[in-house]
């Protein structure tokens, strides 16, 4: 899905600290050049058909034409996430090595690990310029410069292990999450090619999440899109519309996903 991104008006780009709020977030690609900086907890990126299981200090570059989904995240999850326009792009890319960023869909491997004073470096850098969005000139200047610096440490950095992912795992992990989770294994199976014991057992083995457990988290994660602060829905109103068959079966997955019961959550 081609989402096209909403830059604030008058900036080249933007820059914003993202932390797990439980928001589901479906497969999509931008115009943009993005790049995600992890600074704390781990998650698995679905990434033009490849595998990422990251972790603070992992540096991951998403190019225009590549789709991608942060499938999984655990609760302490946060990154920086950065994206530029494509004019942007082609205005500052312009040293050999860095005009690799032009392109919309370069081959090989985007994910890297910095070493900590890398890491540590590069994230003040990028929360100081994040600050200055209300002074576009100052920003502008800066998110380019954040850009370069960003390539400059990855192209120093080590890989990150990548695995190729089943086409029959991207597509059941994109059903769960783009159309509907209220599928059962069998249909979803059937519409993603294979038997049901085997996409199950395959889902695991190239995720290292059981194929329910990741479409019970979906499901936890559209409730609380929907739920929100609680003044357009109920609690069971927006339980069943995101999936769940009853409320004792919500209450149960809620508090194993969170940590904590659905009333807990809300005097929170």
């Amino acid at each position: 899905m081609r989402q096209r991104l909403k830059l604030p008006a008058g900036l080249d780009g933007n820059l914003w600290h993202y932390r797990q709020r439980g928001r589901a977030n479906a497969m999509h690609h931008h115009a943009e050049l993005e790049f995600n900086l992890v600074t704390r907890g781990t998650g698995l990126y679905l990434l033009a058909g490849r595998k990422y299981q990251i972790r603070r200090g992992d540096l991951l570059w998403l190019f225009p034409a590549q789709e991608h989904v942060l499938v999984e995240q655990s609760p302490d999850f946060e990154m920086w996430i950065g994206v530029a326009s494509p004019k942007t792009v082609r205005r500052i890319a312009i040293d050999p090595g860095a005009k690799l960023l032009q392109r919309a869909n370069p081959a090989g491997e985007y994910c890297r690990r910095l070493p900590e004073p890398d890491l540590a470096g590069l994230e003040i850098l990028i929360a100081g310029i994040a600050n200055l969005r209300e002074h576009p000139g100052l920003f502008n200047a800066g998110l380019g410069y954040a850009l370069l610096a960003a390539w400059h440490q990855f192209e120093r950095a080590a890989d990150v292990p990548v695995h190729d992912v089943h086409p029959a795992v991207e597509r059941a992990a994109r059903l769960i999450r783009d159309k509907d989770n209220t599928l059962g294994l069998n249909e979803l199976a059937r519409l993603s090619g294979l038997s049901a014991p085997r996409l199950s057992r395959l889902f695991r083995q190239q995720t290292g999440i059981a194929l329910v457990g990741f479409r019970n988290r979906q499901r936890v994660e559209k409730f609380l899109a929907l739920y929100g602060t609680g003044q357009r829905l109920t609690m069971l109103e927006a339980a069943l519309e995101s999936g769940f068959g009853s409320y004792p079966q919500f209450h149960r997955v809620f508090k194993h996903v969170m940590g904590c019961s659905p009333g807990d959550y809300r005097r929170r």
